[in-house]
């Protein structure tokens, strides 16, 4: 979701349904070097950016500024969703506090942020519906938990999107299915007997280690989550603790295990989602290269 959508959605200024809009942005006056380093990389970063230029072209046609705001990096939950079983990451990270105050102090430096703020009320939500459309109608899909999600089929970034994958509709599901299988998966995972099983000898060596935490979710609670933040040197003595206990008691192991076999049962039974998903990114990977070179 883009920061400006996220202000507005604060705000209470903007009409939205479950899923909203994901953030893209357009290029800076430097984009075109970014572009030439870009336009044979990782196809992930190489769509991305076609999309970000794609949607710069169309807010500058409506006499508005944009800028590449560089992808968001993956956050703890993201990274370990289930447990910090990365020994040199939870000593140099804790359970990332430094990385999410970084970036919300890169975020304040935003420029999209500062032009978006230096905007009146009433031009902040002319920006908005630019980007993402003026209300969440002509997209929609239900999720597999039966949620019914839509967003504009108008607006900057449906219009990216439909320059670049061709079939909007079927981007729209398949990127809000395959999300929510994501998040489906997660859960399947947490509360099977064979994870909760594994979280015993995890508590115990825990214990050992002077914590009393039943379940790395409390133990990532207690550290992120109090109204008074914890010293940057207890963070990561907890986190480390974690993850030597996740390797050592097993439960890294059968957390990745059980992620697998979960991933493989999603996919069986929603092929459609993940196959769509792949197929409309090879498909467009030609034309993002194309769209990238250009800027050079």
């Amino acid at each position: 979701m883009h920061r400006w959508t996220l202000a507005l959605l604060t705000a209470g200024l903007l009409a939205t349904t479950a899923t909203g809009c994901v953030g893209g942005a357009a290029a800076d006056p430097g984009a075109a070097d970014v572009g030439s380093r870009r336009a044979e990389g990782a196809p992930r970063e190489t769509l991305q950016l076609a999309e970000q230029l794609l949607i710069k072209e169309c807010m500058e046609k409506q006499g508005h500024k944009f800028w590449v705001e560089p992808p968001q990096p993956d956050n703890v939950s993201t990274r370990f969703p289930y447990v910090v079983d990365d020994p040199a990451w939870a000593r140099a990270h804790g359970y990332g506090t430094d990385l999410r105050l970084a970036e919300d102090a890169e975020a304040r430096r935003d420029p999209n942020q500062r032009y978006f703020r230096s905007m009146p009320a009433k031009t902040r939500s002319v920006l908005v519906s630019a980007l993402n459309g003026a209300q969440p109608e002509g997209l929609s899909v239900r999720l597999p938990n039966g949620m019914q999600v839509t967003h504009s089929d108008q607006g900057c970034q449906a219009t990216a999107q439909r320059q670049l994958y061709s079939d909007l509709q079927a981007w729209f599901r398949a990127t809000r299915v395959t999300r929510s299988l994501g998040d489906m998966r997660i859960g399947l995972v947490s509360n099977d007997k064979r994870y909760q099983a594994a979280l015993k000898p995890w508590a115990r060596c825990m214990r050992e280690q002077g914590y009393t935490y039943a379940g790395p979710a409390l133990a990532r609670a207690a550290a992120t989550q109090s109204q008074t933040p914890w010293p940057r040197a207890k963070e990561v003595r907890l986190a480390s603790a974690e993850a030597r206990c996740a390797t050592s008691s097993g439960l890294s192991s059968v957390a990745k295990s059980l992620d697998a076999e979960y991933r493989d049962e999603l996919r069986r039974r929603y092929p459609r989602e993940s196959a769509d998903l792949a197929r409309l990114k090879r498909e467009a990977l030609p034309r993002a290269r194309a769209i990238v070179a250009r800027r050079d």
